[in-house]
């Protein structure tokens, strides 16, 4: 929010110099991010008068004028388009400084003596650009001192507020802030209701009361638009950041900034029937104000007439209907439109004005009324016109209810660490506009006003009353307080242990974007459908990622780019899921594995990674984490079929580990054989808690088996069987031997087993090693289908 210091002492005029003024502010919680002078550096400008211009003799740009300063007749010699006879101008005279200290001197421009120079606003730094001389209204007074003149000795404060502080995005609001810090009293300027002068009424119809419980409009006909805002509005607007336009435009502009409501004026004649507030249709565009088409949506609140939208409501008007110098009818719009209805709606089509950013934060539900009024005079004032009435369309049941808060003076003390008496309390929340509608025993029950929405509960009382207070007048304490340390569930593993694992397997980690291509998500997860961005910042990071391994992919390929041919990289972070109105984040462990197993080297060689040894890399992490993970076939849209494996942790799916599927590999341009895994974390970070356990000081037994098998039946099946048959005394299985051959049969395989039992507190004998064994025997038979090898 900027302001003009000089406009705000029109409303307090606190007894304070400007850095004050703005430490002052800055310590209430509005903090000043700078400030800058009006105008630039100059001295020696006044208003002058052009009495005659004639055309130079020897040049056909420049003009010879005769200048008064009041007391004296000069010549200037101009080349400004717009000179002419009985124009008020500025009127630098010899010996001026103009800023970048430029002097002015006597001097001969194509042999006319030229004693001065007449300004432009950019001359004088009143602007960045300017097509000719600045003008000044007629009955300014020739000869003063145009800082005088102009009250130029003005700076324009920059105060960024917090969202929750719409309330000061305008110079009554802050107003109100330097008033109660100050023990002033607000002087706001005086205006009275306008009465009717004809009977035409706009047809006003509101379908969307939720969105818009209070929208008022009235007619003012013939009104003369030729005519020229005010020097001294157009100089306000200028000094609070915002360009002139037309009178209309300008008035609303001014009411927003003097009040803090936004509003709007339409061409009566542009309005077909009337005007009707509601959600625009799917097919609808709007060509708006900076002549920029949309396409609407229907989540988007619309004011339209009965054939067409005509604005964003609470946004930015529409071409079509807005005003011009030929506009003879005006219909003017002072609504409240709900916050949250027009939450991010600006955002969706690349806009931000003045107006969304302040509905967007919350407008004072009852001051549309007052802005129509203001706005109605200022306009009668600078363009004449004839008011009609005010029509207001009211939904009360859909604006904001009344807020009544209890504020207690032990939890006051509590907070703040100070006891405030009562009277100054009560004081400081009189002069914030707070009501106290009762005294009660431990404290003050507080009504709160339409124009601060940012109050509702106890602690936000506690905050204004500590910030007027001021917070450097509050006691320095040491706090208190004891620190237990935090239960942590043992069988619980940190993310730390998981990325300390892969760093020391060889890996990098990688932090890539939760956002990603929308293309490479398809190819890797075609089976789910990203969340679109609403305004992404660009066309290759538009939707959420379903994968980590879209991100990966991308990497993989940013680092072959630069002939990086052995990657090996691992990531943490969060996939997004939209499941019906919420959206699911799961926290996920993804890696991918290209080129060398191991560095090249003269012991090692180049042998490529493949899908057994990440396969041994995740085995050895579930060993470290303590759970036991099944690997089964399974198939994957983008792995290769036949080298993929899901990942199961009783019964329940937890990953998967496989080879790129060759296609996917080909369309986004790697090379080698990439291999890739992605796990859920909260299922394999809770293992087991470790106990101790003694070790046996008696022997142990092995025994060994060969059994063929259908080649189809996995290793895991076969242990699992094993394991469960052989009794608690096993301390080990192992595979020794595969063979597969002519001899044993197609579709067969050997495979030749060890088991060792060893029995905690006494030797195993014979008899019970030779029972467990059978049954071993007996359970592969059975369940896998299993004949001994002869």
């Amino acid at each position: 929010m900027k302001f003009s210091e000089q406009w705000l002492r029109e409303w307090v005029n606190p007894e304070i110099g400007t850095q004050e003024l703005m430490d002052q502010v800055t310590m209430a919680g509005l903090e000043v991010d700078g400030f800058e002078p009006v105008a630039g550096d100059f001295s020696g400008v006044i208003v002058g008068e052009v009495l005659k211009v004639e055309p130079h003799p020897d040049a056909d740009k420049l003009r010879v004028c005769q200048v008064t300063d009041g007391l004296q007749t000069i010549q200037v010699v101009c080349g400004a388009p717009n000179v002419r006879d009985g124009l008020k101008v500025p009127f630098a005279v010899v010996g001026a400084v103009l800023p970048g200290d430029f002097k002015i001197k006597k001097a001969k421009l194509r042999g006319q003596p030229s004693e001065g120079m007449l300004c432009a606003e950019a001359e004088l730094g009143l602007s960045d650009a300017s097509d000719g001389l600045m003008e000044l209204p007629s009955d300014a007074p020739t000869g003063q001192d145009l800082r005088e003149y102009l009250q130029l000795n003005d700076v324009t404060i920059d105060v960024d507020l917090t969202p929750n502080r719409s309330d000061c995005l305008s110079i009554k609001g802050i107003a109100r802030e330097v008033g109660v810090l100050n023990s002033l009293v607000v002087e706001a300027p005086e205006f009275t209701a306008v009465e009717a002068q004809h009977s035409e009424v706009p047809d006003i119809r509101v379908e969307d009361p939720a969105g818009c419980p209070r929208y008022l409009g009235r007619v003012l006909r013939n009104v003369n638009l030729q005519a020229e805002t005010p020097l001294w509005m157009r100089e306000k607007l200028r000094r609070c950041g915002i360009r002139s336009i037309d009178p209309a435009v300008d008035v609303t502009n001014y009411v927003m900034l003097e009040l803090g409501q936004p509003m709007h004026a339409f061409d009566r004649e542009e309005i077909k029937g009337g005007i009707v507030v509601r959600m625009a249709r799917a097919d609808e565009k709007l060509v708006l104000l900076d002549g920029q088409e949309v396409q609407l949506t229907d989540q988007t609140l619309v004011i339209a007439d009965h054939e067409k939208p005509v604005a964003i409501a609470g946004v930015m008007g529409g071409e079509h209907s807005g005003v011009s110098e030929k506009t003879r009818d005006l219909v003017l719009e002072s609504a409240y439109f709900d916050p949250i209805t027009l939450a991010g709606k600006a955002r969706h089509y690349g806009l931000h004005t003045d107006a969304s950013h302040r509905f967007e934060r919350g407008v004072d539900f009852k001051l549309a009324r007052d802005a129509m009024e203001r706005a109605t005079r200022l306009l009668m004032d600078i363009v004449g016109g004839e008011p009609g009435e005010i029509v207001e369309v009211l939904s009360s049941d859909c604006l904001p209810d009344d807020v009544v808060v209890d504020l207690r003076s032990d939890r006051l003390a509590s907070v703040l660490g100070l006891e405030i008496d009562r009277t100054t309390v009560e004081e400081i929340l009189t002069r914030l506009g707070l009501h106290i509608d009762k005294l009660l025993k431990n404290g003050w029950r507080v009504s709160v006003p339409s124009y601060r929405p940012d109050i509702s509960i106890e602690e936000d009382l506690i905050e204004e009353v500590g910030r007027i207070f001021g917070y450097n007048n509050l006691p320095v304490t040491e706090p208190e307080g004891s620190l237990g340390l935090r239960p942590e569930e043992e069988a619980k593993r940190p993310v730390s242990l998981i990325r300390n694992f892969f760093v020391d397997q060889g890996y990098q980690e990688a932090i890539t974007y939760s956002f990603v291509d929308p293309k490479v998500q398809e190819l890797v997860d075609p089976k789910r459908d990203g969340i679109a961005l609403a305004n992404p910042i660009s066309s290759d990071l538009s939707v959420m990622r379903t994968t980590l391994w879209s991100g990966l992919l991308k990497t993989v390929a940013y680092n072959q780019n630069r002939q990086q041919s052995r990657i090996r990289l691992f990531e943490t972070g969060l996939r997004f899921e939209k499941d019906d109105q919420r959206i699911d984040q799961q926290p996920m462990l993804a890696g991918v594995v290209v080129g060398g197993q191991y560095p090249e080297n003269w012991v090692n060689g180049r042998r490529a990674a493949d899908f057994f040894d990440v396969k041994g890399e995740l085995e050895s992490l579930f060993r470290v984490l303590g759970i036991e993970v099944q690997f089964v076939s399974g198939s994957h849209p983008a792995l290769h079929p036949g080298q993929t494996a899901e990942l199961m942790r009783d019964g329940e799916h937890v990953g998967w580990l496989g080879t790129l599927h060759p296609q996917v590999q080909k369309k986004l341009e790697l090379n080698g054989t990439v291999l890739m895994f992605e796990l859920f974390l909260d299922s394999i970070a809770t293992g087991y808690v470790p106990n101790f356990k003694e070790i046996s000081k008696f022997p142990e037994v092995r025994r060994d088996l060969a059994i063929i098998i259908g080649s189809d039946v996995a290793f895991a099946d076969v242990e699992r069987v094993a394991r469960k048959h052989a009794g608690e005394c096993l301390t080990d299985l192992r595979a020794f031997d595969v063979y597969e051959g002519e001899s044993i049969g197609e579709g067969n395989r050997s495979l030749a087993l060890s088991l060792f039992w060893q029995h905690p507190k006494r030797t195993l004998n014979e008899d019970e090693v030779h029972s467990l064994f059978n049954g071993v025997i007996d359970a592969l038979k059975q369940e896998l289908g299993a004949t001994l090898r002869s």
